[in-house]
């Protein structure tokens, strides 16, 4: 037994984690109204990243609520907790190596900050997807928006529960004012020169 040496004590750093997987870990918190287009933006990043060789995982309201927060409701407080266990999953996942999409409304100045010191704010970016809320409300397919206004959904947010546009997001990107292509480019231009193994 003399030439048994401890190592339990020998923790692997990100930076072990993130040179065996190639590239630097983020946690993309994509925000915006319901409709704006955080899933759109998400899914595509997700599939470009992934054709370019990089290991991802997405956390959006579906997959969240459906599993770790299946036990939430919609109200202020619950929506808080919401975010607070998916920004604790994505610092997991950034401590990995991993490359964390986020979608998720994030409805206030408070949540977003709260997200940002749970993750820390060298792996936390934030991406705006910037959208009034008529043009969300067009493209209501699942018609929640108009659900909301007629009473049968309480708290949504945009109607009857606030959100506080971000004033100093990383990056804002305008869907809008622009065509899908333009602004899946120019998110995934802006994400690729973070997650270079080089920059680590």
């Amino acid at each position: 037994m003399d030439n048994i040496f401890p190592i339990f004590n020998t923790l692997l750093s990100v930076q072990d984690k993130e040179k065996l997987l190639n590239q630097r870990s983020l946690v993309i918190w994509l925000v915006g109204l319901s409709g704006s287009g955080k899933s759109t933006m998400a899914r595509g990043l997700e599939n470009e990243l992934h054709k370019l060789g990089y290991l991802t995982q997405i956390l959006d309201g579906d997959n969240l609520r459906s599993g770790i927060n299946n036990n939430l409701a919609f109200t202020e407080g619950d929506r808080k907790e919401n975010i607070r266990r998916a920004a604790e999953v994505s610092k997991l996942f950034a401590n990995c190596g991993v490359i964390t999409i986020c979608s998720l409304i994030s409805p206030t100045n408070e949540v977003r900050a709260m997200a940002k010191t749970i993750i820390g704010i060298d792996k936390y970016y934030e991406v705006f997807i910037s959208c009034p809320i008529e043009v969300c409300e067009s493209r209501d397919i699942k018609g929640l928006y108009k659900k909301a206004r007629q009473g049968e959904i309480k708290n949504f947010t945009g109607i009857d529960s606030p959100f506080e546009e971000p004033v100093n997001s990383d990056l804002v990107i305008e869907t809008d004012k622009y065509s899908l292509e333009y602004c899946h480019n120019q998110l995934v231009e802006n994400i690729l020169e973070k997650i270079k193994p080089e920059n680590s």
